[in-house]
This record gives structure tokens, C-alpha cells and sequence, in this order.
């Protein structure tokens, strides 16, 4: 069972940035995929950005050029950088892995973003 605990959450003025963290319990040299998703207000939740094991990354097209998704697997940590915010970006911001192929079925608690205009 991997524990995910996100962090780096908080309020930010549009054209902000943060940085988020996912810290796994265990070594993810070995999960497949991890991504970022985000719930904001009334919506679904969706997929912001993914990365594999490889290296390969996948963004929604509303974040494009925007956030990054990386990986350290020594750390055991995967990031996601956004930039210039917008206050569209508010939502629960979620961490999820998955060993080998989608769905996820591992699911951090959430951080809270908040993008003021």
C-alpha cells in the first residue's frame, strides 16, 4: 500500500506561483505512472499532468506551457510546478500512482490552491 502526502499548497495572486510536493511512502523507482489531479469548486476531478517512470509526460491542455511534472526517485517525491496561475487553477490539488498502468488506485489527501485575481 503507497502513502502519498502532498504539499506546498496555499493562496496565491494570479500570475503567482507554487510548487507542490507528493512524498510516497516507499521507493517509486518501480510505479509506473504518477499524476496530479485537481477538483476545483462544483466540478469533476481532472487530470492536471502525468509522468511515467521514463520520463514521459502528459498535460491537460488547460495547463499546458504552465505546470511542470517531475519526478525524483531518490527522494521519492514527484513535483508540480505551476506558473502563472490563474484563478481557474483553484482546486484541491490530489497526488495518485498507480504500479503499473491506469487507473490510479493510490490517492493522497489533497492540497488546498487558492489563485486570487
Amino acid at each position: 500500500q503507497v502513502q502519498l502526502v502532498e504539499s506546498g499548497g496555499g493562496s496565491v495572486q494570479a500570475g503567482g506561483s507554487l510548487r507542490l510536493s507528493c512524498a510516497a511512502s516507499e521507493s517509486i523507482f518501480s510505479i509506473i505512472f504518477m499524476g496530479w489531479y485537481r477538483q476545483g469548486p462544483g466540478k469533476q476531478r481532472e487530470l492536471v499532468a502525468s509522468i511515467t517512470s521514463g520520463g514521459g509526460t502528459d498535460y491537460a491542455d488547460s495547463v499546458k506551457g504552465r505546470f511542470t511534472i517531475s519526478r525524483d526517485n531518490a527522494k521519492n517525491t514527484v513535483y508540480l510546478q505551476m506558473d502563472s496561475l490563474k484563478a481557474e487553477d483553484t482546486a484541491v490539488y490530489f497526488c495518485a500512482a498507480v504500479r503499473s498502468v491506469p487507473p490510479y488506485n493510490y490517492w493522497g489527501q489533497g492540497t488546498q490552491v487558492t489563485v486570487s485575481s
